[in-house]
């Protein structure tokens, strides 16, 4: 490899070496992701493309270098400079996509492979005891009981409906452990919702809230989520996504069942719902199979119960619209944060 390779950071706003960008990734058989914040890229004396490596929140993707110069060490030069750019934006906790082909390589660059899709993608991270350490922390948490159930909630904001899944569980269950998707992606935050959630269901006595984490519906194990205005369904973020659920997650407390609600809507979690009856319940993986328990949504007015239904009504009605759907609290925390809006208006 000839030592006059320059690398570089490539900002959104850099539309003419975004698109040579898209056009070497394309050259390499793969797409640029469109949550991508910045790359970094490795030229050639002539300016040219060699190596590329994308920064999307705390996760590494779209790297891919030049077939040429594959196996003369620019891997290993492009990695020390993409994990240096992501530590300089104070991002130490790294997550990394590649091609299974690549796990050697990425290993020897320090990362650990947490869930892999056989023949099509694998999720490494820059540390072998993160995980663990993170399951340890869980199973001081754990619960006795001969049923333990689980639900991952996003809540956005918590309605009536989402209450109703929470009782049909607790209700079924010793014991349930409602996790709250930490991203603030959605149009409520993190913060509020979690508090929102632990409002709607203060009266249930056999229930764990945890906060979220990356390694649950996070932008690292299942990014694609978070792009739902985009349609984007993406088969193998799912199947990582579960695998850690059911690998790591639900051994550490004892969870043997997960509960869901009915999808009518939104098209992405219809088929995260779908993926849950394979990647949780088939018995010949290598953990305990986990029971999944789809639970029919309430209605009101004969028609579902969702965070989307909400959200429609408060943009064209305010909050008066949806004191049917949602708890007291949530009812309040939206006249609250709405009527200062609409009375400016």
């Amino acid at each position: 490899m000839n030592d006059n390779v320059i690398f570089c950071c490539v900002l959104k706003s850099e539309l003419f070496r975004w698109h040579q960008i898209a056009d070497f990734l394309k050259q390499n058989e793969l797409n640029i992701d469109s949550d991508i914040e910045q790359f970094m890229i490795a030229l050639d004396e002539n300016e040219q493309i060699i190596a590329c490596g994308g920064i999307a929140g705390h996760v590494l993707k779209c790297i891919a270098i030049n077939p040429e110069l594959r196996g003369q060490g620019l891997a290993l030069k492009l990695m020390t400079t993409l994990m240096n750019q992501a530590f300089r934006l104070k991002r130490y906790e790294l997550f990394l996509y590649t091609k299974p082909e690549n796990e050697d390589l990425f290993t020897e660059c320090g990362f650990h492979t947490l869930a892999k899709v056989p023949g099509k993608v694998i999720l490494m991270e820059n540390s072998a005891t993160r995980l663990s350490r993170y399951c340890r922390n869980l199973s001081e948490l754990r619960r006795d009981g001969d049923k333990i159930g689980a639900i991952v909630m996003n809540a956005n904001p918590f309605t009536l409906g989402h209450r109703y899944l929470v009782q049909q569980a607790c209700a079924e269950c010793d014991w349930v452990h409602l996790f709250v998707v930490q991203e603030n992606a959605s149009e409520f935050p993190y913060e509020d919702r979690l508090t929102l959630i632990k409002a709607g269901v203060a009266d249930l006595p056999n229930l764990t809230i945890h906060p979220g984490s990356d390694y649950m519906i996070s932008r690292a194990t299942f990014p694609s989520y978070f792009l739902k205005d985009q349609k984007i369904i993406d088969e193998c973020h799912m199947a990582l996504d579960l695998q850690l659920f059911r690998n790591a997650i639900a051994p550490a407390l004892g969870i043997h069942h997960r509960y869901v609600g009915t999808e009518p809507f939104c098209t992405v979690t219809a088929h995260y719902n779908q993926a849950m009856a394979y990647w949780l319940t088939t018995p010949s993986l290598s953990t305990p199979a986990i029971e999944l328990h789809e639970i029919e949504r309430r209605e009101m007015a004969h028609e579902p119960i969702s965070a989307s239904r909400v959200r429609k009504l408060l943009a064209q009605q305010g909050p008066a619209a949806v004191k049917s759907l949602v708890p007291e609290s949530t009812y309040q925390y939206l006249w609250q944060r709405y009527m200062p809006q609409l009375a400016s208006a």
